[in-house]
């Protein structure tokens, strides 16, 4: 694992630091004097470990800022106190100033705050600069395992996440992640005045395959027909499974026809070749799909997104099945015959 240190102060202070962090070849490590540079540096590149030069000017800022951001604070932030420049008030005030140093350093964003001893000043107690040197390392070594953490435990979050939002049966997104995606995409939409179209779609009577050759068939049957919709879908298509034999498609930056001639599409890649179950089973199936695209009083959630595609899809199931109905098409249909299907 490559370690990322930023080390927030000037070049001089980069010197003082051990040799193990300046010249390790596991560390990358990035030198910056600037509190505005520093953030941007921080916001793109996100470091495991960041060591302040406390008397540089945004130190304390720097560390405070840091504990702000939620999604940052997770980043080690060792504070570094040059030992020289407070001689006169550690030799008045004693111990009891060290502690509240510290305390104030911890309270304002600091992980940890060490008194650095300069090895210029120090040159009669090299004893001191290396045990102090081994202070600082430590302190890195408690960095590096909580970057490690971190990393774990990201990994193991969107590992369950995946598996959260994942079709056990199919593979496809479930409707947890349709539920998500589509409100994403509709903000997307509107934002970016896009069109965004939606095809919701099931099996002609999935009942009786499940009735003739049993669930296990049925489930085979959902396996390879969610695979070969997948396979031949456009990439910005993404498609989800919303429930039993039922599953709907999202078409970013794409109009009305646009979605039914997608929908068309894949009607006729479902019907004209069978799904081979074994080596002794094959079965032809057809779908009906419904399509209807956004409109602008259309929720934030897509409910009448979803509510105006199942309509068509009703339509396409009431009419005769193994068809696609556009919700311009549904429109265009007698009140008193969609009344009465």
């Amino acid at each position: 694992m490559n370690i990322s240190i930023l080390v927030f102060g000037c070049h001089k202070f980069l010197n003082t630091l051990p040799d193990q962090i300046r010249y390790a070849k596991a560390f990358n490590v990035e030198v910056i004097d600037s509190f505005d540079q520093a953030v941007s540096y921080i916001q793109s590149t996100t470091p495991d470990i960041i060591l302040v030069q406390a008397s540089i000017d945004g130190s304390i800022e720097l560390c405070t800022w840091l504990k702000d951001q939620v999604k940052l604070s997770w980043i080690y932030c060792i504070l570094l106190e040059d030992r020289s420049q407070h001689i006169i008030e550690r030799a008045h005030y004693g111990w009891e100033w060290d502690l509240e140093m510290t305390s104030a350093a911890l309270k304002q964003g600091a992980d940890a705050y060490i008194w650095q001893v300069n090895a210029e000043t120090s040159a009669d107690n090299l004893s001191e600069v290396a045990a102090n040197h081994r202070l600082i390392l430590a302190q890195l070594a408690v960095g590096l395992r909580k970057a490690e953490k971190y990393r774990d435990l990201m990994r193991k979050n969107d590992l369950l996440s995946s598996i959260a939002l994942a079709d056990s049966l199919t593979e496809l997104n479930n409707r947890r992640a349709l539920e998500w995606d589509l409100a994403r995409q509709i903000q997307k939409a509107r934002d970016q005045q896009l069109s965004l179209s939606l095809i919701i779609f099931d099996v002609d009577f999935f009942k009786k395959v499940n009735d003739t050759y049993g669930h296990l068939v049925g489930d085979r049957l959902l396996q390879l027909l969610a695979t070969r919709i997948r396979h031949n879908l456009r990439f910005q298509d993404t498609a989800f499974r919303y429930g039993g034999e039922e599953f709907v498609i999202l078409l970013a930056n794409t109009a009305g026809e646009e979605a039914a001639i997608v929908a068309r599409r894949l009607n006729r890649i479902v019907s004209e070749q069978p799904f081979a179950i074994n080596n002794q089973l094959s079965i032809n199936v057809t779908i009906s799909l419904g399509t209807a695209s956004l409109q602008g009083d259309d929720d934030a959630q897509g409910m009448s997104l979803l509510h105006r595609a199942d309509q068509c899809l009703l339509e396409a199931k009431s009419s005769g099945r193994n068809r696609v109905i556009s919700w311009e098409t549904f429109c265009r249909i007698p009140y008193l015959q969609v009344a009465s299907s």
